[in-house]
């Protein structure tokens, strides 16, 4: 049975950083390629991050250059650094196995799905 757990969400204001993981089991890792989606409050769900199980990253445009997924194959983990943090990035944000990851993001192409981390940025 595939689980994906994300942690490391929370309040925090305008600026400030926040770091997600995603432990996840039932699978190989490895050779998985993971991402990240958010949802915000009468959004839909968006991409936001991947990464493929040899290291490819891709990400969305509104979080280039502020945002960093990694993984740690070895303790079957991936995180999304998140820093420069502004009011819009306030959304549930998940953690994703998609083997269609980087080139297909859309949400239905995902294989299984955390059950999200809610990140609340305030002004």
């Amino acid at each position: 049975q595939v689980q994906l757990v994300e942690s490391g969400g929370g309040l925090v204001q305008a600026g400030g950083s926040l770091r997600l993981s995603c432990a996840a089991s039932g699978r190989p890792f490895s050779s998985d390629n993971m991402g990240w989606f958010r949802q915000a409050p009468g959004k839909e769900r968006e991409f936001v991050a991947g990464i493929t199980w040899s290291g490819r990253t891709a990400y969305a445009n509104s979080v280039k250059d502020r945002f960093t997924i990694s993984r740690d194959n070895a303790k079957k983990t991936v995180f999304l650094q998140m820093n420069s943090l502004k009011p819009e990035d306030t959304a549930v944000y998940y953690c994703v196995v998609g083997r269609a990851l980087v080139l297909d993001t859309t949400p239905s192409a995902m294989d299984y799905w955390g059950e999200g981390t809610l990140v609340t940025v305030s002004s």
